[in-house]
């Protein structure tokens, strides 16, 4: 699955999947004016296309599930926070009278 990552590495990752994600969810809010698309499309479509991948054919769910690493996780957990505060930001502009959002 993943290699060995440093610890500087972690935060990185991290934060780069939630810029990705909040960027991406912040601007499929704005064009379809919806609040939460964007989290149900990450937990619907990219986390399972993403198990998929790393998926090896042949394997038990058990064997498959505890070769997954911290690297994985954080992936995951990144991109989901960036796609859940997007659409909280969405909510909150439009709560304080923007039309656009």
């Amino acid at each position: 699955m993943s290699t060995e990552v440093d610890i500087i590495q972690l935060p990185i990752l991290f934060a780069l999947m939630f810029v990705l994600f909040f960027g991406i969810g912040f601007i499929l809010n704005m064009l379809l004016k919806t609040t939460w698309f964007p989290v149900y499309v990450y937990i619907l479509v990219v986390i399972p296309y993403m198990v998929y991948w790393l998926w090896e054919a042949g394997e038990s769910l058990l064997t498959n599930i505890t070769q997954y690493q911290i690297t994985d996780y954080i992936t995951f957990i990144g991109g989901l926070v960036g796609a859940i505060l997007s659409g909280l930001a969405i909510k909150k502009l439009r709560n304080q009278g923007y039309k656009m959002f």
